[in-house]
């Protein structure tokens, strides 16, 4: 089957998948293969567990097991400064990294040589959903910190054969000169940086429709599964937008579709399950989620059952789908549209950010922006402030209202004083426990 092109090892068994029943086999050999490895040898769930349960009979029966939390994680690493959730002695481990930081404290991250083979494993499934291989030249928009993302992508393209390109230490002129003169087909950014360098571009002249690059893949946060984000990059830089979404302590799990409708999840190597937002329980297919999910070969390193905060809807393609060569991995529908600790209760209205970053977005002539929760009378309220070229912040501002039934305040702020992103976009400023007073607003 097409759709697992560039699958290695084991994985390559997932070619004779015809229905949703076989691939809950290949997962669950896959699971029980890595329990048995992992169990008791590693601490943290030795203790969270208690003891070394029996290697479960069924997915039905993992779906028992306790849930892992990030904040039991971040308070073990916290405790000894080293990855709560090793399972070898240190000097096995090769790759020390550390997550975002976005939602709380950077956690250190670790990884032995095996683990980072399972990484580019996934990650030569996500390239090869872009076509991407030799020939190809990927300019990798990332300061190469300690932040595990971006250095994973980079060793990912180096697997799959095509040219990797650092653009560590670069300004964002510079690395529009180098993907012109180096003629890259493929960027590698953030949805906040690649729109950034949209920006950037415009500035100096420089049509980026021009460049070679054929295809942009986003990823950090929520916005290549959003349809304007896409619209916006796609005509900027006369290319394909692919969607890809990961965790540093989960790893590379999912990439989108051509069409940016959804998130394929890359279940042979990591197991799904969904919770229900409203009551905590498992989810029917299309209900609005939080992805639970037990990764498949990181052996070194493992999550089991882990709470991720992403909020998504899941759809299972049906047998017959499969049987006529549809990719046999649960669907995201419209890939992540929150986290669960971002979601907003305005007025009884629940507003996840990536809900106003596609309406926002959908303005060509705003080119940055800043929400604003703040408390008023013990509700909250909203406030937008945008750097518009039309300085029309009543059109907005109409339309937030239209599409989310809310009133929110919008203000037009000057060209350039908004702060920009190289990572992750930070936008959302909460306001709720102080008593800064709430920008003004113009509409």
């Amino acid at each position: 089957m097409a759709f697992f092109t560039g699958m290695t090892g084991d994985a390559a068994t997932a070619g004779a998948i015809r229905s949703r029943a076989d691939l809950d086999r290949h997962k669950l050999a896959r699971l029980r293969a890595c329990l048995a490895e992992t169990l008791p040898a590693n601490a943290f769930y030795a203790t969270k567990l208690g003891r070394a349960p029996p290697l479960p009979d069924s997915l039905a029966e993992f779906a028992t097991w306790p849930l892992t939390t990030k904040e039991e994680l971040v308070a073990g690493a916290a405790a000894t400064g080293l990855p709560a959730n090793l399972t070898y002695p240190l000097s096995s481990y090769v790759r020390c990294h550390r997550t975002s930081g976005t939602h709380g404290r950077p956690m250190p991250v670790f990884d032995t040589a095996s683990d980072w083979t399972w990484w580019m494993e996934c990650w030569r499934a996500i390239l090869a959903r872009g076509a991407v291989g030799p020939g190809d030249r990927v300019l990798v928009a990332s300061s190469f910190g300690p932040f595990l993302g971006f250095w994973s992508g980079f060793d990912g393209v180096l697997a799959c054969g095509a040219m990797a390109i650092p653009t560590g230490g670069l300004s964002s002129l510079a690395r529009l000169e180098m993907a012109r003169s180096l003629s890259a087909t493929v960027l590698m950014a953030t949805p906040s940086y690649a729109l950034h360098l949209t920006e950037v571009a415009a500035e100096a002249k420089l049509d980026l429709a021009s460049l070679p690059i054929r295809l942009v893949i986003v990823a950090g946060e929520p916005g290549g599964s959003i349809a304007a984000v896409r619209d916006r990059l796609g005509l900027a830089f006369d290319a394909d937008v692919l969607d890809h979404a990961g965790a540093s302590e989960v790893g590379p799990w999912g990439v989108g579709d051509r069409h940016g409708r959804h998130l394929d999840l890359l279940e042979p190597w990591f197991h799904p399950e969904f919770l229900s937002v409203e009551t905590g329980h498992p989810a029917a297919p299309g209900e609005l989620s939080e992805l639970v999910l037990t990764t498949l070969g990181r052996v070194g390193a493992p999550v089991l059952r882990y709470r991720t905060g992403d909020v998504v809807r899941p759809r299972f393609p049906t047998d017959e789908e499969i049987a006529a060569g549809e990719c046999p991995w649960v669907k995201l529908e419209g890939g992540v549209i929150g986290r669960a600790d971002d979601m907003l209760v305005v007025r009884g209205v629940n507003v996840f950010p990536a809900a106003i970053d596609g309406i926002v977005r959908s303005f060509p002539e705003v080119v940055e922006y800043r929400l604003t929760v703040f408390s008023r009378e013990s509700l909250d309220e909203l406030a937008l402030e945008i750097e518009d070229r039309l300085d029309d912040p009543r059109r907005v501002a109409r339309e937030l209202h239209l599409r989310l039934g809310l009133r929110v305040g919008v203000t037009a702020v000057p060209a350039g004083s908004l702060p920009r992103f190289e990572g992750k976009g930070r936008r959302v400023v909460d306001r709720r426990q102080d008593t800064t007073p709430s920008p003004r607003s113009d509409s």
